[in-house]
């Protein structure tokens, strides 16, 4: 062992002590060389510095040797357990690789060991450990059984040592997690007797005076309690017998921990607070008669004790959800004391689940002198449908299997979900798309200009973010129909025209959709042209109103040159050689000389001229082919045109100045307007210029394009 100054007199007493116990409990499944090996790499640890106390004093050597010891006193000796907490500070301490176990000692102990790292890495991300879903996601992080049953004796250890700790919050922090976090996880295994001294421990560290009050009192009355149980125990005892029963009947006086529940939840001093006492009947009965057998015994108790019916507890008719089966009864003994008998058989006493019993076979294999080897296969999948990920703070939250990064966005709070991009994950970037994985650290990522989309309700795994995605796609598209309907109401007004819902509603049903929604949706993404749905409105008008209107076709279409001063010479030609023809240039796409266009017949009767390019020239010849009449610019231009330009650039000082001053250098072009707007560094705008024809245009683009800072021109639809 190591030399003695590493040591405390006291702890090398208690190191040699143990060492001796273990040496001699471990005997059935470790061998001397295993001792020696594990001896001689401690002592070199010792010796070159790797194995220190922690920040709070505690020797390694001390706590690992009395761990062990625990496991083979309380749960069983098994030489992968023994060895793993043995030698896993050298590993964390960087004394040894895992490899080097792996060599040294065989793959299952650095299986033990990478399993209690992985789960002390938990700690490290300063979660709220006292919660549910911390104790899960252990579980679930360690993957092995042993590598939860090393921990928790591990704690009961800790909190031996701690009794008289100088650091007094240091003692509560340990007995607070010690209660929250291991004794249920030791009750859950079926270790019992380490789950109710985890329990006191926890009272006598964080309520000294309590603990000590009931401890007296208990330690005061002991002999005179052990008396009352026997006195209790003989006369039932007799009269089991007499009915021929097969059984075994104990008695216990219950924890410290458990009776200051008892004297809190029922406001009772411990003289006068029921359950005191706790008395089991197990029965060894055949499986057809389990019921009648433990009601026979239920009678027995109750004859020769008076109930309280208000504390019986019937789980033989109805077993918990978790299969546990018993039958509880609080009966006042002699001295007027309330005693609780638990009336089982032995089959219910070693069943409460299915999990329970696979931890339990595993169990009672130690305890019998097995080697645990159902242990070395058994994997935790208690919680394999469930996930738990960290925030980069450290809280935590559960998910169920398959959810993504976006499903945790939702879960946080919606409008982080709505604004979405992807996240980091354990520093890495990540997708929407990525699939949890426990013990993750998600930080998520956002962009203002992100909106949910419809593909979102495929990547969203949890019905909660499917809702919540649904839910923000209906706002955007009520949003998109309340602008597309501004749009409609806007054109209508300028046309000076009062838009009535019963013909909008035909119209819609008309144009073939289903909602009003979805229509005024297409309208606001431009999917379809104001100036057809207005010409459809004006023709649904006329028929409500039975007002006769001429439909001819382009062949049919006899062009009445207007009256117009014959010393102008016309600009276009229509319909074959025709001049003089009334038209109007079409505002959505702005036609000017030079462009190749076409007329359209509206239902007006005018004719309106578009370019070939026009977005609405494919639905036009689709739809309207009989309305297009041929027309081209004659040979002489004669009037300037409208034309508006995109532009889109850096948001640099001086770069609209050096836009508008070339516009104001070109001969006969003139700039009637411009609208800027500026977002993160980009600026797009809209320049409204009267030009020429075609050519002036192009040459005006060319020379845009040659500004610093212009990243792109091209000539807009936009009115």
């Amino acid at each position: 062992m190591p030399e003695k100054s590493y040591f405390t007199p006291e702890e090398r007493e208690n190191v040699l002590s143990a060492y001796r116990q273990l040496l001699r409990h471990s005997v059935p499944v470790m061998s001397l060389s295993d001792f020696n090996r594990m001896r001689k790499l401690i002592t070199e640890a010792v010796t070159t510095g790797h194995y220190q106390r922690n920040k709070q004093g505690i020797n390694p050597v001390v706590r690992n040797l009395n761990t062990a010891l625990i496991l083979c006193d309380r749960v069983g000796v098994e030489r992968s357990m023994l060895i793993a907490v043995s030698i896993f500070n050298l590993v964390v301490s960087e004394f040894l690789t895992i490899e080097a176990v792996q060599k040294e000692f065989g793959d299952d102990i650095a299986h033990v060991i990478r399993g209690l790292i992985k789960s002390n890495s938990l700690y490290a991300k300063q979660a709220a450990v006292e919660s549910e879903n911390f104790r899960k996601l252990l579980l679930s992080f360690a993957e092995d059984i042993r590598v939860i049953i090393i921990m928790i004796a591990d704690r009961l250890c800790v909190m031996k040592m701690i009794n008289h700790h100088p650091n007094e919050k240091y003692r509560y922090d340990v007995a607070c997690e010690a209660s929250y976090l291991y004794a249920p996880l030791a009750h859950r295994l079926g270790l019992y007797s380490i789950k109710s001294e985890l329990e006191d421990l926890s009272l006598k560290y964080t309520n000294r005076e309590i603990y000590d009050q009931i401890a007296h009192k208990l330690n005061e009355t002991k002999r005179s309690r052990d008396k009352y149980i026997t006195e209790f125990i003989e006369p039932v005892k007799r009269k089991l017998e007499a009915e021929g029963l097969n059984f075994e009947i104990k008695g216990r006086t219950k924890s410290i921990f458990s009776i200051w529940n008892k004297m809190k939840k029922q406001k009772a001093d411990l003289e006068d607070i029921y359950d005191l006492f706790a008395i089991r009947v197990i029965l060894e009965t055949p499986l057809d008669q389990e019921k009648a057998d433990c009601w026979k015994v239920y009678s027995i108790v109750t004859d020769m004790y008076q109930p309280n019916p208000k504390r019986m507890k019937d789980w033989l008719s109805i077993p918990k959800s978790n299969g546990y089966e018993s039958l509880h009864i609080t009966v006042l003994g002699p001295g007027q004391r309330w005693v609780e008998v638990q009336i089982r058989t032995r089959r219910m006493d070693e069943i409460a689940d299915d999990w329970m019993n696979n931890v339990r076979e595993v169990l009672d294999a130690a305890e019998h002198g097995g080697a645990l080897e159902l242990m070395r296969d058994f994997k935790m999948d208690l919680y394999d449908k469930e996930v738990f990920v960290f925030t980069p703070k450290g809280d935590l939250y559960k998910l169920p299997l398959g959810a993504t990064l976006l499903d945790f966005a939702f879960l946080i709070h919606t409008g982080l979900g709505c604004k979405c991009v992807g996240g980091r994950v354990n520093g890495k970037i990540e997708t929407i798309k990525y699939k949890l994985k426990s013990g993750d650290t998600i930080e998520v990522l956002t962009s203002p200009n992100q909106t949910p989309k419809q593909d979102w309700l495929n990547i969203a795994a949890t019905s909660k973010g499917r809702v919540k995605i649904k839910q923000a796609l209906n706002e955007q598209q009520n949003k998109d129909a309340e602008y597309g309907k501004e749009l409609l109401q806007r054109r209508f007004k300028n046309r000076k025209m009062e838009m009535e819902d019963g013909i909008m509603m035909k119209l819609i049903k008309k144009m073939g959709y289903k909602t009003v929604t979805d229509f005024y949706n297409e309208l606001a993404a431009e999917h379809i042209d104001v100036n057809r749905v207005i010409d459809l409105y004006l023709e649904i008008e006329r028929k409500e109103n039975n007002e006769p209107y001429e439909v001819r076709t382009a062949e049919d279409f006899t062009l009445q040159p207007s009256e117009h001063d014959e010393t102008k010479e016309d600009e276009l030609i229509i319909g074959g050689d025709v001049k003089g023809i009334d038209y109007k240039l079409a505002k959505c796409c702005n036609p000017i000389f030079g462009d190749d266009i076409f007329g359209f017949v509206s239902t007006e009767g005018t004719i309106k001229i578009h370019r070939k390019d026009c977005p609405n020239a494919k639905h036009i010849y689709s739809r309207y082919r009989y309305r297009v009449v041929n027309a081209r610019w004659s040979g002489k231009m004669g009037s300037k045109y409208i034309c508006v330009l995109r532009v889109v650039g850096n948001d640099d000082i001086g770069i609209v100045t050096n836009i508008t001053s070339i516009i104001s250098k070109e001969k006969n072009i003139y700039m009637r307007g411009i609208s800027i707007d500026s977002n993160d560094g980009l600026f797009q705008g809209h320049i409204t210029v009267m030009v020429d024809d075609t050519s002036a245009l192009n040459g005006l683009i060319k020379k845009l394009k040659t500004v610093k800072g212009v990243k792109d021109v091209q000539r807009s639809s936009v009115n």
